[in-house]
């Protein structure tokens, strides 16, 4: 972490359910089917935060807001977070602890829109860490980007058209318009 960078928050939903899933047996990819729904191992609040380039999906409880698990997402789509084939509504993170050990669990919302705003969250992250990373680029490298020349060229002109009003009884004068 870069001094000066802050923590923004991305996203908040109030209520999320976390499930021990079983290791993939395919590469197809995660049902969200397999993983007793009507049974979570946990469930709180969900919170996405971001810190320079990486988002970090925090899971919480609802009332003290004690961190039960967090995982770092430093690209998305990628392998920290994965939708599940069978539904829009679940998905499988990475979760680390700090220590470098890491497990794969499952998160469901209730709602089909908090899941969305979820998902949406972490694209617009992203998105922006690309601007950011173009934005950089150019900056490096300025001379890269097309030219502008707004200058006169050789021979031409231009014409200005000025209207003065004068009043006799007054010696103020108005300009009008000017044309170009």
């Amino acid at each position: 972490m870069e001094e000066g960078e802050y923590e923004s928050v991305l996203c908040v939903k109030p209520e999320v359910h976390v499930y021990r899933i079983p290791p993939r047996a395919t590469n197809r990819g995660y049902r969200a089917a397999e993983w007793q729904l009507d049974q979570p191992s946990w469930s709180g609040r969900l919170r996405i935060t971001a810190k320079g380039q990486v988002a970090y999906i925090k899971l919480e409880d609802r009332t003290s807001g004690e961190l039960f698990a967090q995982a770092p997402v430093d690209q998305f789509p990628g392998t920290a977070v994965e939708s599940v084939t069978d539904s829009s509504r679940y998905f499988v993170i990475r979760i680390e602890d700090g220590n470098g050990r890491r497990a794969f669990i499952g998160i469901g919302f209730v709602d089909r829109g908090d899941a969305f705003d979820f998902n949406v969250a972490l694209q617009d992250h992203f998105k922006w860490v690309k601007q950011q990373c173009e934005f950089a680029k150019q900056a490096q490298n300025p001379d890269q980007g097309p030219k502008l020349d707004l200058g006169f060229k050789e021979g031409q002109t231009i014409k200005l058209n000025i209207a003065v009003d004068f009043q006799p009884d007054s010696t103020r004068y108005r300009l009008g318009p000017v044309l170009i």
